[in-house]
């Protein structure tokens, strides 16, 4: 008897997610545990196991295909002793993939309707249809995917088609048919239905991935509904420096090698277990307060930014916090991060001091009530024993969310991170 695969929930929260590419095709035979596919939720890209034995007899959603339901029926597998020649598609109409659009340009200011310039042709909507494994390809090697055609579903490009393209310049791009100038105009024009950007610049206009939609929502929510008050303190980094190397040389030979963030990591949790009242969520009528710190770290990836989290980390050593942390981000850049290693948190840590940054202000990462932004530890003219000399500082600002921290327990949770970064020792405990 043949099984339907149906389009799998791989998070509590999805509804749909993008197809993004088939690892198995018709007439393969895949047993339980075997990856069948790529599927792109509003997180991460993830891959999709096999969970019965069975010839691959029907594809029935393409891979690339947008806005494909949790439950809806993707394959189907022959069962034992079936003809997968005889196994036909359900009857239910598979989701379509998602037709390319033009998109049209603002209309100009002017007392009457001017005609629409013409425009330049535009290849499959102004945008590069290709998987997320071929984009992450292509930026590692240089390609330019304006110029790899696609060999995939309707022209998408996927892996082998980066494989087999040479670094190089996108092609050139014609700008489209400059507007005529518009007539005096007697009120302004109308707001255009969507973002209005400056086409008679070359371009080309990308897709949002699940993650990025996911990224840009969840931003704006929190900038829109979260009063952020931000607090900064400078911290000298010497101790905790010479601390490290100390640790490091004793680790030499079983493979850890802890990292000024992953110090900075375990400094925050225990300093959230010393200022709990910063340890919360604003639940409405209601303030969530938790007895772990659990710290989610930023991770850039190629599809976006996502936080993978180190659970009770003021109760791990530093060498189990640098193990973890490096194999979340690992997999995190790979897109195969589990739901359960990025969702929860109760506090957030953003590096950038690796690119040289010097202070930022984070955006909280809700429902947690605080993140802490880290900059570049730089040698400054310092006050040592009551003294001017050099020291190697950074600045850390801390944003917390003005309706469940008061500003002096933030004041507060803030001078106890300077102490424990200042006095390191305690971070062994």
């Amino acid at each position: 008897m043949s099984i339907e695969i149906k389009m799998p929930a791989l998070s509590p929260t999805m509804e749909e997610g993008t197809l993004a590419r088939w690892l198995v095709k018709e007439g393969d035979t895949v047993k339980a545990g075997d990856l069948m596919a790529e599927i792109e939720t509003d997180k991460a890209t993830m891959e999709f196991e096999a969970v019965d034995e069975g010839v691959i007899a029907k594809i029935v959603v393409a891979e690339g295909t947008d806005g494909v339901k949790v439950g809806t029926v993707i394959a189907v597998l022959a069962g034992e002793g079936e003809d997968a020649g005889s196994v036909s598609a359900p009857k239910a109409d598979a989701p379509k993939a998602a037709a390319p659009k033009a998109e049209a340009a603002p209309a100009p200011a002017a007392a009457a309707p001017a005609p629409a310039p013409a425009a330049a042709p535009k290849a499959d909507g102004d945008r590069v249809k290709a998987s997320p494994l071929a984009r992450r390809i292509a930026a590692e090697k240089g390609v330019d995917l304006a110029g790899v055609t696609g060999s995939g579903p309707n022209g998408r490009i996927v892996k082998a088609d980066i494989e087999s393209a040479k670094p190089g310049a996108a092609p050139a791009v014609a700008a489209p048919a400059a507007a005529a100038p518009a007539a005096a105009a007697t009120a302004p024009a109308a707001a255009p239905a969507s973002v209005w950007y400056d086409e008679s610049i070359p371009h080309e206009v990308e897709k949002l991935s699940n993650i990025r939609k996911t990224i840009a929502r969840r931003l704006t929510e929190a900038k829109q509904t979260i009063p952020h008050i931000y607090l900064t303190v400078d911290i000298q980094l010497d101790a905790l420096l010479k601390l490290r190397g100390q640790l490091n040389k004793s680790l030499e030979g079983r493979g850890v090698k802890l990292s000024v963030n992953d110090m900075l990591i375990k400094a925050l949790a225990v300093a959230l277990t010393q200022v709990p009242k910063c340890n919360v969520t604003f639940a409405g009528d209601k303030l969530v307060k938790y007895s772990r710190a659990d710290i989610s770290v930023a991770v850039s990836t190629p599809t976006g930014l996502i936080t993978p989290i180190i659970r009770d980390a003021a109760s791990i050593g530093l060498a189990s916090i640098s193990t973890q942390m490096k194999e979340l981000a690992d997999r995190a850049k790979e897109g195969k991060l589990q739901p359960h290693e990025y969702q929860g948190g109760t506090a957030s840590i953003s590096n950038m001091g690796m690119f040289g940054i010097k202070q930022f202000d984070a955006v909280i990462n809700p429902p947690q009530a605080m993140i802490l932004a880290v900059g570049a530890g730089e040698k400054r003219p310092y006050i040592v024993d009551d003294a001017l000399g050099v020291a190697t500082v950074m600045s850390a600002t801390g944003s917390f969310d003005h309706r469940a921290v008061d500003g002096a327990d933030g004041a507060e949770l803030m001078k106890v991170l300077k102490a424990l970064i200042e006095s390191p020792m305690g971070l062994l405990a």
